[in-house]
């Protein structure tokens, strides 16, 4: 069983970032060049569809208003 919920939006925010990173590693690394002004586009959407599947997923998943999930500690 899982310490924690699942939650896909910090893992699209996490591939999103660590992509950029890759591929500012590649440039210091000589394997490539990436220009700086292509990593905005790249960090800005990669936030912004975090949002968005955060959102979802909230919506989903149907919190009530104390902050936790349906399923967990409810007697119904």
């Amino acid at each position: 069983m899982p310490r924690h919920e699942f939650q896909p939006g910090k893992l699209v925010a996490g591939l999103a970032l660590t992509g950029a990173g890759i591929a500012f590693a590649g440039d210091a690394g000589g394997w490539w060049v990436t220009p700086w002004f292509v990593m905005i586009p790249v960090v800005v959407g990669g936030l912004c569809l975090a949002s968005a599947v955060a959102s979802v997923t909230h919506a989903v998943r149907g919190r009530r208003a104390d902050g936790r999930p349906r399923g967990v500690g409810s007697s119904s």
